[in-house]
């Protein structure tokens, strides 16, 4: 047992790689995925991260190494593809410089040891943050208007590894997948945050209940990487959403429902929520910590419609929704 989903999709071609670097590989993409290409039978399967997996997968062969740095020496193998999940991505919580000095500086490595080891493809995770904060819904061809560091890292980030695939279109591939909130066992991120809070009867709606969050299970993320790893387009773009958007009055009622707990009811004012909010910043700097705070706050008021056109388009075809997928979630919780 591994302690992460495998999907075992068969797609097309994928499971034909004969060696995967994958950057990041102990985070919770990471696992998920290693333990996708480990059931494919994917070898040299190379984990790089400068932290230690909690779940490792049987078969993966873990490097300690930081992205930020020239890595080469870590991994002296070429392989027929990388993965470059590394990334600092939480938001609030890292002072600007560290995103770019972690998303853009690792593109930059990622790009270095493929060429000096001429490795042909590189799947990117980006991130629906380089689109900006916007109401309306929002496909690849929409302009990148990032506000924050980490969607500005992250777009700069795909611009340096697709500037690797125009110095050798011919031969080059790059796959960016654009993943809006992914959830499912090991996230400890806005789901998990969310049941905890309805299992408390503690989750209220901030001030308005129609925001549309893009979201999808972390399964459907791996078969959708999958997909993406089959297209022959110099650069592959694409966005990771469940098709139909998803308010946070559906989630929240759709993890109620599946997990069992009371569904909320109570909405408040924005003002009062963000100065509650406020308070419980500062008892955070006395010490008590509680995971909310105004930006967090603010991120719940505006939407993310993210759309997976070109999935969709390109015959990409989902295998859960939004209540299969947290129903999946749930049930690897209460497996273990």
């Amino acid at each position: 047992m591994t302690g992460v989903d495998m999907p075992g999709v068969d797609m097309p071609g994928d499971d034909t790689i004969g060696g995967a670097l994958v950057l990041g590989g102990a985070g919770f993409i990471g696992g998920h995925l290693l333990a996708d290409l480990a059931s494919r039978g994917v070898r040299p399967l190379i984990s790089v991260d400068i932290a230690d997996p909690e779940r490792p997968v049987a078969g993966v062969d873990y490097r300690h190494g930081d992205v930020r740095r020239p890595f080469a020496e870590v991994v002296p193998e070429s392989v027929e593809r990388i993965y470059n999940l590394a990334a600092i991505h939480r938001t609030p919580g890292h002072p600007d410089h560290a995103y770019y000095e972690t998303n853009v500086a690792g593109a930059v490595n990622a790009c270095r040891y493929a060429t000096l080891r001429g490795v042909p493809r590189i799947l990117f995770t980006s991130s629906i943050s380089v689109y900006g904060p916007r109401e309306e819904p929002c496909g690849e061809s929409a302009p990148l208007r990032p506000e924050s560091a980490y969607g500005r890292s992250k777009a700069l980030a795909e611009a340096v590894q697709e500037a690797w695939v125009e110095a050798d279109p011919g031969r080059r591939r790059l796959a960016i997948l654009r993943p809006a909130v992914v959830f499912g066992r090991g996230e400890r991120g806005n789901f998990d945050r969310l049941l905890r809070q309805l299992r408390r009867r503690a989750f209220v709606f901030p001030g308005r209940r129609d925001t549309v969050k893009g979201c999808g299970y972390v399964g459907e993320l791996v078969r959708a990487m999958a997909f993406c790893g089959t297209r022959d387009e110099p650069v592959y773009r694409a966005n990771f959403a469940y098709p139909e958007p998803a308010t946070i009055e559906a989630i929240a009622r759709t993890v109620a429902l599946e997990a069992g707990l009371s569904p909320p009811r109570l909405t408040i004012p924005t003002g009062a929520v963000m100065t509650a909010a406020f308070v419980l910043e500062l008892l955070g700097g006395l010490g008590l910590r509680t995971g909310i705070n105004r930006d967090r706050v603010r991120k719940l008021l505006v939407s993310t419609d993210a759309r997976p056109d070109r999935l969709l388009a390109d015959g990409y075809r989902f295998e859960t929704d939004l209540a299969a997928g947290v129903r999946a979630w749930l049930d690897s919780l209460r497996t273990g």
